[in-house]
């Protein structure tokens, strides 16, 4: 029954294109125009953020905040953009639609959004250094792959919460990895839910593939070194910041994919974390409500 339940889930998650807190048709713009071969103006692309007042306003609130730590104040979106960077932008976009889903219906109890949220932006930090060092994945999509990287949990929280409780009380009773317990629980996991989800948005490959298998590297179909970035950013931040898991560690075999050490994985991310603290922008998050 499970089983079908997971199933039917995946049918219904084009649909939550819908619950975006602005038009879905938005990312597919701001993607198209911030793509590899794109030559876009700066101009073109604010001007697709400032359609929505509400949207502008957001970005606005959270490119000044402490995460940047920029030297003056940012009043308009073309100035965003010049100053962040057109896929910094881009990913803050992301990074607004989840949290405007995450008000979109209740939460059930046990799925603490803050310090969810403080997860992904700490492991879109750790991608983007990690992708830095071993020039394995561009680091602009290794942040945004970071920030979308567990969208799946939320997206079962929010949508299936008797399911999201059932993989918790699993996880906990058998000390099983999260990605185990949804695996058991209705055969598939937060990854292929989340890139499911993202490929209805029309995200590219370069996405939706390191967020499918970041928990399943050597599994890809495609480059593995994309998923293995995610995959170690995603264990070597729950290690520093002692928010562990079973089963999810920096392991030999996953940094030694990216020509790295355990201890040099770690202090890439530790470096990059102290730079670039992730909880300020979580921080902003809280104060911007959608």
């Amino acid at each position: 029954m499970s089983q079908e339940r997971g199933q039917r889930f995946l049918l219904e998650l084009p649909a939550i294109r819908n619950d975006l807190p602005f038009s879905p048709d938005l990312l597919t713009r701001l993607f198209h125009l911030t793509d590899e071969d794109a030559t876009s103006p700066l101009t073109d692309i604010a001007t697709a953020i400032a359609e929505d007042q509400g949207l502008s306003t957001r970005v606005l609130a959270m490119a000044n905040s402490a995460f940047y730590g920029l030297q003056a104040q940012v009043r308009t979106v073309s100035r965003a953009v010049a100053v962040l960077g057109l896929r910094e932008v881009r990913a803050l976009v992301v990074l607004l639609g989840m949290h405007g889903l995450a008000y979109h219906r209740p939460l059930p109890a046990g799925f603490a959004l803050d310090p969810y949220l403080e997860h992904q932006l700490a492991v879109a930090v750790a991608a983007q250094a990690l992708a830095g060092q071993t020039r394995a994945m561009d680091t602009d999509d290794a942040f945004t792959a970071g920030v979308l990287h567990d969208l799946g949990k939320l997206l079962t929280a929010l949508y299936r919460p008797e399911d999201w409780l059932a993989q918790a009380a699993l996880a906990t009773a058998e000390a099983l990895p999260w990605h185990e317990a949804e695996e058991r629980h209705w055969g598939l996991d937060h990854g292929l839910i989340g890139a499911m989800v993202l490929r209805s948005w029309n995200l590219p490959d370069t996405l939706t593939e390191p967020v499918n298998w970041h928990h399943a590297p050597e599994a890809a179909p495609g480059p593995r070194e994309p998923a293995r970035i995610i995959g170690l950013a995603d264990a070597c931040t729950r290690e520093i910041t002692g928010a562990t898991l079973p089963g999810i560690d920096v392991s030999d075999t996953l940094a030694a994919g990216l020509g790295l050490t355990p201890g040099q994985a770690l202090a890439i991310v530790q470096t990059a974390m102290a730079a670039r603290n992730p909880g300020h922008a979580a921080e902003a998050l809280r104060s911007v409500r959608t």
